[in-house]
């Protein structure tokens, strides 16, 4: 059991291709899932979507959730319980793959978030 990691785009293509990095650096088991667009594709965000996101990685230990911006931060936030559900303040790549990375090696929820909220500091120069 692992702690799950919700990745929340405007954009399904966004979310699911970050998620496959997130895993293909983190491993394959890493609990990730993508909840990108709306219920009918389109740009935007999906309550629902977040919630089927949230129910197919959670396995009791916690979930992150790493929105992208505007109103998938307002949108996560509903879903947010604490102790069980946060939501990461986090720069969305850099944050999924510190997240993931985390979760992927067995980390508490408290750890994976923080590893997520390390990544704002990483320099790329």
């Amino acid at each position: 059991m692992k702690v799950g990691v919700v990745l929340v785009s405007h954009s399904a293509g966004l979310a699911a291709e970050a998620a496959a990095l997130a895993r293909g650096i983190a491993g394959e088991d890493a609990p990730v899932a993508a909840a990108g667009g709306t219920q009918d594709g389109g740009l935007g965000t999906s309550v629902d979507l977040i919630k089927a996101a949230v129910r197919s990685v959670d396995s009791g230990l916690g979930v992150v959730i790493i929105p992208d911006l505007g109103s998938s931060v307002l949108t996560a936030r509903l879903l947010e319980e604490e102790g069980r559900v946060v939501v990461a303040d986090v720069p969305f790549v850099e944050g999924a793959v510190a997240a993931a990375v985390a979760a992927g090696v067995g980390a508490p929820l408290a750890e994976v978030l923080e590893a997520a909220e390390e990544a704002r500091a990483f320099r790329k120069l």
